[in-house]
């Protein structure tokens, strides 16, 4: 994610913290939320479902991402289809399209600037100073519907939510829809690349590129984990080469000869076990990595490869630490041809 939509969504300010779970504090909730839907955007879905995200954000927080929702829509032609708590007045300007449901029926399917015209021919008039939205969400229900009534021709009586569906099928709207969803799709029309067989929408080239920058960036913010790595293994270098001082090593019978492998497969196990220390850090990555490779946003390859070829060095220095501070001191056959 850029730096631009990483402050649209309010995350500028928690760029360098580690997102938490139950055992590590991390960021708030709400933060929680705005990583994934930053997340969801950069991936490669072209269709988005979200429910209520704006619950524990504030409403200038809510119109940012929103605002943010809306030029991804426009600009790459996508879908996106949420529901939101209350949203504040400039909030809900923000959308193209309105959708009401209220007792598991549609009331009304269509452009927002023509809600409010809608309910108006119903007898329901939104007041000036009330949010669209608060009107919608009240206008349906049984309680509080009488105070929105105009129709001063005719007395205030109880609108069923059946009947604002028979009103909406005779509605402009609804007619339009109606036609528009009678007529068969001229699958002829359809643009070239409306159907996508490949599986990922960014070249590989750019995902192994991606997960590069992000394994080194992993790297540096760990760096304290590979520090203490590379010392701890100098340390217990030392202590090896004491335990196997060449000054009391022998080559005369195969006693001595077990002395050596002894020590061979010491320095094997200490080398294995020093890198355990990265198994728990690569066990907490494993519910992203499969998320990640679920949802297409890149193949099992371009994730592991990097993790692969970047830890690659630092085993070497660790390796040739312990070969520097051992071998010698043990007194290993120091010929090459040996």
């Amino acid at each position: 994610m850029g730096f631009n939509e990483m402050q649209i969504l309010g995350l500028d300010v928690c760029k360098d913290t580690i997102v938490g779970d139950e055992m590590i504090r991390g960021i708030s909730g709400g933060q929680k939320k705005r990583v994934t839907t930053g997340e969801m955007i950069v991936g490669p879905t072209k269709t988005l479902f979200m429910d209520e995200i704006s619950t524990g954000l504030d409403s200038s927080t809510t119109y940012q991402i929103v605002k943010c929702l809306q030029q991804v829509v426009h600009l790459t032609e996508a879908t996106v289809f949420m529901s939101l708590l209350q949203p504040p007045p400039e909030t809900f300007e923000l959308f193209d399209d309105v959708v009401l449901i209220s007792e598991s029926q549609i009331v009304y399917q269509g452009p927002r600037e023509y809600v409010v015209e809608f309910f108006e021919s119903c007898g329901f008039r939104c007041p000036q100073r009330k949010g669209i939205a608060d009107f919608l969400q009240e206008v349906t229900s049984r309680k509080d519907q009488e105070q929105y009534w105009a129709d001063g021709s005719r007395p205030y009586r109880y609108i069923p939510v059946t009947e604002f569906v028979e009103k909406f099928k005779r509605f402009h709207v609804g007619l339009r829809l109606e036609n528009e969803l009678s007529i068969p799709y001229d699958k002829s029309r359809s643009h070239k690349a409306a159907l996508v067989f490949d599986r990922y929408s960014v070249s590989k080239q750019e995902l192994l590129r991606a997960n590069f920058d992000k394994e080194w960036l992993l790297i540096k913010r760990n760096s304290f984990v590979y520090v203490f790595k590379t010392v701890q293994i100098f340390i217990v270098a030392i202590i090896t080469a004491t335990l196997f001082l060449r000054t009391h090593m022998h080559t005369r019978t195969e006693q001595d000869g077990t002395i050596f492998v002894g020590a061979l497969l010491f320095t094997m196990i200490c080398n294995t076990f020093n890198g355990f220390s990265e198994l728990s850090m690569t066990i907490q990555r494993l519910p992203v990595f499969y998320k990640q490779r679920d949802l297409l946003f890149h193949p099992p390859w371009a994730f592991t490869l990097p993790t692969f070829l970047l830890r690659l060095p630092i085993s070497l220095l660790e390796t040739v630490v312990w070969m520097c501070t051992t071998y010698y001191t043990i007194g290993f056959a120091p010929e090459p041809s040996r």
